[in-house]
């Protein structure tokens, strides 16, 4: 291999060629100042290095541990850009590939390098070394990273503060680019993975959030009259959802006033539902008596136990379980209704009460089935009271899975994106207990090798003083005097005791740390099977000589866009849609697909999606997942998308 210098040289002779090349972008040379150092350094020659070959690996281990090592790598060490052309040709400057490639890198450096210092960031991003227009190809790059599978390499709002940002600093160009590129996606959001469409959301609702909501709605206006499953009527009815949660209902129906139409797609005004208000008397009777009273014992500060003791006396064995969960969560539940600090305040303080009402995944789905219906009209309250108890470990992880394939919820898959919130928290929420156990055990190993080096230093100063003499009389005596004898002892007894204690509590979090897992692979396998079950009722069946069922009307392979094959986004009405078209006849000719196909495309997009962001988790367990989910009963479609979202081979 030719050394150092050998290297220098030929890369400078080439970057001396460079002008008769056909590059329009500078790439800076800061070697040149060093040039003479280098060229007159010694020679070196590296030794053949030499590689197993990938045969002989392979035979000593399994399929699985593989290709779970292939997941690792990939993990490790992600692509650094994965391009998705959103503009048409003819929207972007004629350049060079080393042009596009050189310009690109430029942007992915400065979000690497200025990340956390969005102000720099869009600062150094607007005066890039580029002789010609780039705001498409930056913006390009941007949502490439933003829609990166199968992570972003930073948080999504790092993203949507640089594109805030570059919109403020080129407001004559930047936000027009923009606008673009979501009118592009969204005339390809059926194509769109779940992952990436859930982040489009997101971003976007964020984006009009700090732009007083102004976007020509009227352009999207068609949508109404396409079916309730169309992934484009689905996508503006989340973006108006997610608005009306950054700010209120009246405001997001004012920002659509040039477009009525879209009004049926905001959710219902209105705060909770409580079935025992006083304009809600429609039994007249027992339960809202029963309510009344558990009122005002709540407000006559009665304890918990008191609670407990009423229910278990007056109101379960009288009325029954599911009656008595019905009157007391929706009870609380409207006590706690003012905000989220009331709320709060009554799950912590009444935490108890819940507990007895939910002691069986069966109890716990019906608690969360009233939760469901109180916040009917509010989605984010219900995510949020759902989150909070999951944490307060007054319902399952487990009864949350049950309660989101559940038949109600199930029928709302391609509807909504409700249930599928409600699971992602779930499933974010025993990820995220795992890792802080992981974390704290950590630092506590840590502690115990200082406890350890603290203890053994105060042990060796009291042995020294002890066995420390001296002569008086002839005669060997203590020399320390018993003061500082017994100070030393107190030190070092005080320190085993410290070190004792950290182990104690390593155990513990060992132990919680396993417990953890178990519920981990739990739910895994239970949301899998749960997958299983709803998919296998509705997949069609598949030919004889195995090919894929055509759930797109001709296409095989409808996992699209999944970044690794960039998709063509030809689309780009920037000015709005100047063909007269009637938004009826636009809407017939944007979707042909039928409720049944469209239900299996979401259901089965967000398995894949699932499997892709919690593959790390899911990895640990493929073999029991194999032995028990993934068998030859399974349909192949099911297993493609699992597979897919893993990185693993299908053979």
């Amino acid at each position: 291999m030719q050394g150092s210098c050998e290297i220098v040289r030929e890369a400078t002779s080439t970057c001396e060629r460079r002008a008769t090349w056909p590059w329009q972008v500078a790439v800076p040379r800061p070697y040149l100042q060093f040039e003479a150092q280098l060229v007159a350094g010694k020679s070196y020659t590296l030794s053949p290095i030499n590689c197993p070959h990938q045969s002989a690996v392979s035979q000593m281990r399994s399929t699985i541990s593989i290709e779970r090592e292939k997941h690792e790598a990939e993990l490790k060490y992600p692509r650094r850009l994965q391009r998705l052309n959103i503009f048409p040709s003819n929207k972007v400057e004629d350049m060079q590939p080393i042009d596009r490639f050189v310009v690109e890198e430029y942007v992915l450096d400065v979000l690497l390098f200025f990340n956390g210092c969005r102000k720099e960031c869009a600062t150094y991003l607007v005066g890039l070394p580029v002789p010609f227009r780039y705001e498409y190809l930056m913006a390009e790059t941007i949502f490439s990273q933003l829609l990166l599978l199968p992570q972003a390499p930073f948080k999504s709002m790092y993203y949507t503060l640089v594109i805030i940002d570059l919109c403020k600093a080129l407001p004559g160009a930047f936000p027009a680019v923009v606008a673009g590129a979501v009118r592009a996606l969204f005339e390809k959001i059926a194509d769109l993975d779940m992952e990436c469409r859930t982040r489009l959301i997101l971003w976007f609702s964020h984006h009009l959030a700090n732009f007083q909501y102004i976007w020509p709605w009227e352009e999207w206006a068609y949508v109404k009259y396409l079916p309730k499953w169309a992934p484009q009527r689905v996508f503006v009815q989340e973006i108006l959802q997610r608005e009306i949660r950054l700010c209120y209902w009246d405001k997001i129906k004012q920002s659509i006033e040039n477009a009525p139409a879209l009004e049926e797609l905001l959710p219902p005004k209105g705060g909770p539902c409580f079935i025992y208000s006083i304009d809600n008397d429609q039994e007249g009777g027992k339960g809202h008596k029963l309510s009344a009273e558990l009122k005002s014992m709540v407000r006559s500060r009665k304890t918990t136990r008191e609670i407990i003791l009423w229910m278990e006396e007056n109101l379960i064995p009288v009325h029954g379980n599911k009656f008595a969960a019905e009157v007391v969560i929706q009870t609380l539940l409207d006590i706690g209704s003012k905000s989220f600090t009331h709320l709060i305040t009554v799950l912590e303080r009444y935490g108890l009460v819940f507990a007895k009402l939910s002691t069986n995944v069966d109890m716990q789905v019906l608690v969360i089935n009233e939760v469901t219906s109180y916040w009917k009209n509010n989605t984010q309250m219900i995510a949020i009271a759902i989150d909070r108890m999951m944490g307060y470990r007054l319902i399952s992880n487990l009864a949350i899975v049950s309660w989101v394939f559940s038949e109600a919820n199930v029928n709302q898959f391609h509807l909504s994106d409700r249930p599928w919130e409600i699971l992602r928290n779930a499933i974010n929420k025993t990820y995220n207990r795992i890792s802080d156990l992981r974390k704290e055990i950590r630092s506590l190993e840590n502690e115990i090798l200082l406890a350890v080096e603290t203890s053994m230093k105060a042990q060796k100063e009291y042995e020294a003083a002890e066995l420390k003499l001296e002569i008086v009389d002839g005669q060997p005596v203590q020399a320390e005097k018993p003061g500082r004898l017994k100070r030393l002892k107190g030190y070092a007894d005080r320190a085993k005791y410290e070190e004792n204690s950290i182990r104690e509590s390593l155990e513990a979090k060992e132990a919680l740390l396993i417990r953890a897992l178990e519920e981990n692979k739990e739910l895994f396998i239970s949301l899998y099977k749960s997958f299983k079950f709803a998919l296998t009722e509705r997949l069609p069946s598949f030919s004889p000589d195995g090919k894929l069922p055509n759930l797109r009307y001709g296409q095989i392979d409808f996992m699209t866009v999944d970044l690794e094959k960039p998709p063509k986004m030809d689309v780009d009405h920037e000015n709005g849609n100047n063909s007269i078209v009637s938004d009826g006849e636009r809407a017939a000719n944007a979707y042909n697909i039928g409720e049944l196909e469209q239900w299996c495309l979401t259901t089965l997009g967000h398995v894949k999606a699932i499997s892709r962001q919690y593959s790390t988790e899911i990895w640990p367990h493929v073999e029991v997942l194999d032995a028990e989910v993934f068998n030859k009963e399974i349909h192949p479609l099911f297993r493609k998308a699992v597979y897919d979202g893993l990185g693993r081979s299908i053979t």
